[in-house]
């Protein structure tokens, strides 16, 4: 009772780690225990041994290699488009100070409020005129600039607040407003842009909806999808249901960890600002 009285947030943090831990540890476990386990000891028991026959059959029945390799080509695509992508709307909005900036952002705001339910019909009538539709590219257009309208936002507000010294004296020095941006502007918020970069992967990685109806053939769809459309047809296992959810997951948390001291330096960077 002392340590939660004196340490009430870190208590409270280490609770919720707790929380969050918990279930991808209880996935963990179940995806190596044989079915014939799994039904006689219940989903909270310990393995004896480890049975990979539930990966190996999950990995060789959707082709895992080839989603994983759409969802990294697709995620990254998205992270850097819409990253580079909200520095220049933000870059002309936060210091650029175009007309009805207000009203602009008001607009991204409204954007990104918007459900996905409410964009399915009209981005896929779009895509079929295109061309585009069962492609990668429909789905990386799409996400990027979904996930541009909330950078935008973020970034225009951060960008507002630019120290205008600098870019006055960079001025006077004869930069440009491509070299005040590029060689300026984005060192200085790099820690806000990386924090953009992590967030934009991860959520295009964990997306179902759009990817689910804009990808139908089987080399172009993610993992996400392939995850769903196995439990659809409810052909696995408890064994195999745990494998996949391991290996869907897996791909993110391990991104996040790479990138971690990023994010974490970000976020420093903007509670000090």
């Amino acid at each position: 009772m002392t340590a939660v009285r004196r340490y009430p947030v870190l208590v409270a943090l280490i609770i919720a780690a707790l929380f969050m831990v918990l279930p991808f540890g209880i996935v963990a476990i179940n995806a190596v225990k044989s079915p014939t386990e799994y039904s006689s000891n219940g989903p909270l028991s310990l393995p004896h041994g480890l049975y990979l026959d539930g990966l190996k059959d999950f990995w060789q029945r959707v082709d895992y290699g080839q989603k994983l390799v759409n969802s990294i080509l697709i995620s990254g695509s998205v992270a850097i488009g819409a990253a580079v992508l909200s520095v220049l709307n933000a870059y002309a909005i936060g210091i650029g100070r175009i007309k009805g900036r207000t009203w602009v952002l008001a607009f991204f705001v409204l954007a990104n409020m918007l459900p996905q339910e409410a964009l399915v019909y009209p981005i896929y009538y779009l895509s079929k005129q295109a061309g585009l539709y069962d492609t990668r590219l429909s789905v990386i257009i799409v996400f990027t600039v979904v996930q541009a309208a909330f950078g935008t936002y973020l970034l225009s507000s951060v960008l507002g607040q630019f120290p205008r010294e600098i870019i006055e004296a960079a001025r006077i020095d004869g930069a440009n407003k491509w070299q005040v941006l590029w060689r300026i502007v984005v060192p200085v918020s790099r820690p806000t842009i990386g924090v953009l970069l992590v967030f934009f992967f991860i959520w295009t990685w964990n997306e179902f909806l759009l990817p689910l109806v804009m990808l139908i053939s089987n080399d172009n769809q993610t993992v996400s999808v392939a995850l769903g459309v196995l439990q659809g047809q409810r052909l696995m296992d408890a064994t195999m249901t745990n494998a996949a959810a391991l290996l869907g997951v897996l791909p993110a948390i391990v991104f996040f960890l790479v990138f971690q001291r990023t994010l974490t330096r970000g976020i420093a960077v903007g509670a000090v600002k």
